[in-house]
């Protein structure tokens, strides 16, 4: 993996683990080391640590932000958290460690570049481990950190953070995770989370915000496959502007530049791009994920849902969808229901043909016999639709390679799932 300096980027990473694990302390003291907390917020968490008896401020409380959680001394939502360094910005997505929230793991890391997976030194792998990190490469997150935390406790041994490395490495050696970095710390006392730790020379890797400071992550994105959904028609009604007519979306992948051919789908129509805008700037190009205004030189058919791409590089017109599934719904899943299929900025109505297998996230095996498939299973099935929609492999892009499955009637999302063309 190459490291460079990325001055100013930004970086979006999601926590993970097991409950208990340290998660949200660790995010505390990563916002406290760096500074990124006013002197209000550490009093008032100074406060609630000594009315509670502890020694140290709970770090923890500067994330854990909904009160039934604070009392269970749990997260439940994902709880988002932004903090700068002179080098780099970030964004964290502090999700649940609880096997009934796996769900709220799903959309943490759906937008991800990098997962931090805390393993409790002390117990080692456990259940939640292997499905977090499945999600973490089901959901083509390719930097991860494996932080064993509360070395404190197993007296800085790195004859433990080597097992448990040892075991992490053999269970993943199946998952597509192509950067997996391992830093042993405590949360709690701040060893190798901001600063290097004395107590344990022996590690000589540096310390987690130095790796998030320094991992690239912008060759990741796709900037070949040109994909523009497009999300409104802008038709201002202003004298100054009657003629004007912009299409407005967030740019999923590829580079568009005034003067580029592009093509309408599914429609097929030609055109080329006039201009492009941002606000009232003008830009000479843009690229994921800006939202912006794009201008037709012709005055062609588009509206909501359609899709602008270059002519010799289009995504797949398809209804017939071989999918993975994360099931998200209290309520099992019914074969026999229908769905609503939301992709992009397009809905189409859905039925699930077929359930090929349930994966055992422990083990990674095919499961073909099972009863039923219910909250938080990972299954592969084959989905059809009402009309056809325009998707890529999600390994390709993970904007027009996923979707999410509604209940038509409760409204509810149902199963987030992965396209593999």
């Amino acid at each position: 993996m190459s490291s460079h300096p990325t001055t100013n980027s930004l970086l979006r990473f999601t926590t993970a683990g097991s409950v208990d694990d340290g998660k949200s302390t660790l995010i505390g003291r990563l916002l406290h080391d760096s500074k990124s907390i006013f002197e209000d917020q550490l009093e008032a968490v100074t406060a609630s640590s000594a009315q509670k008896g502890l020694e140290h401020a709970d770090l923890s409380l500067l994330t854990d932000g909904l009160r039934a959680e604070r009392e269970q001394g749990i997260t439940i939502d994902v709880a988002y958290r932004y903090f700068a360094t002179p080098k780099r910005k970030f964004i964290i997505a502090d999700t649940p460690g609880h096997i009934q929230y796996t769900r709220n793991m799903v959309t943490g890391a759906s937008t991800a570049d990098l997962a931090i997976i805390l393993v409790d030194a002390r117990h080692g792998l456990l259940e939640q481990t292997h499905r977090h990190s499945f999600i973490a490469s089901m959901l083509g997150i390719k930097h991860v950190v494996v932080c064993v935390n509360k070395m404190d406790l197993v007296d800085w041994s790195e004859d433990r953070f080597r097992e448990i490395v040892s075991a992490y490495r053999s269970f993943s050696s199946r998952l597509d995770i192509p950067d997996i970095k391992f830093i042993p710390i405590s949360a709690l006392l701040g060893d190798n989370v901001v600063d290097a730790s004395e107590h344990m020379p022996w590690h000589t890797g540096g310390s987690l915000l130095n790796h998030l400071e320094e991992v690239f992550v912008a060759s990741d994105r796709n900037l070949q496959d040109c994909r523009f959904p497009v999300q409104s028609v802008i038709r201002p009604q202003i004298d100054e502007a009657r003629d004007f007519r912009g299409y407005a979306g967030r740019i999923a992948s590829g580079v568009f530049k005034p003067g580029d051919d592009v093509t309408i789908l599914p429609s097929g129509m030609t055109s080329r791009i006039r201009e492009i805008r941002l606000g009232n700037k003008v830009l000479a190009k843009a690229f994921p994920p800006l939202s912006v205004t794009v201008v037709l030189e012709d005055d062609v058919d588009v509206s909501r849902g359609d899709m602008i791409v270059r002519e010799h590089n289009q995504p797949t017109s398809t209804q017939d969808l071989d999918t993975r599934l994360c099931w998200l719904s209290d309520e099992p899943m019914n074969p026999a229901a229908r769905y609503i299929l939301r992709h992009t900025c397009t809905e189409a109505k859905a039925i699930i043909k077929k359930v090929h297998y349930k994966l055992d996230i422990n083990t990674l095996h095919r499961e073909e016999e099972f009863d039923q498939i219910t909250m938080n299973d990972i299954v592969r099935v084959h989905i059809r639709l009402s009309t056809p929609i325009l998707v890529d492999d999600y390994r390709e892009n993970r904007t027009t390679g996923s979707f999410i499955l509604v209940d038509p009637h409760s409204g509810l999302t149902v199963a987030a799932g992965v396209l593999n063309l």
